[in-house]
């Protein structure tokens, strides 16, 4: 009887990817804070960026999963 593999779960995946997703939307929020000085807005600090990411991290890291998930759907067939 054949199993399924562990990243059928999207719940498994998106454990597995929310720290690179969340570090990645803390990130682009930080230089977005920096892109925005040039227009005259105050500087966002990269703690208050982290602060931020953790939960903006979410909905990434959900489109993320489907994503990774249809990926691998699409190498085993």
């Amino acid at each position: 009887m054949k199993t399924a593999p562990r990243t059928r779960s999207l719940w498994r995946l998106g454990l597995l990817l929310y720290p690179f997703t969340a570090a990645a939307v803390a990130i682009n929020l930080f230089l977005l804070g920096l892109l925005g000085q040039s227009v005259g807005l105050p500087a966002l600090p990269p703690v208050r960026a982290v602060l931020w990411a953790l939960p903006l991290g979410l909905p990434a890291t959900w489109a993320a999963a489907r994503w990774v998930r249809s990926l691998i759907a699409r190498a085993e067939a």
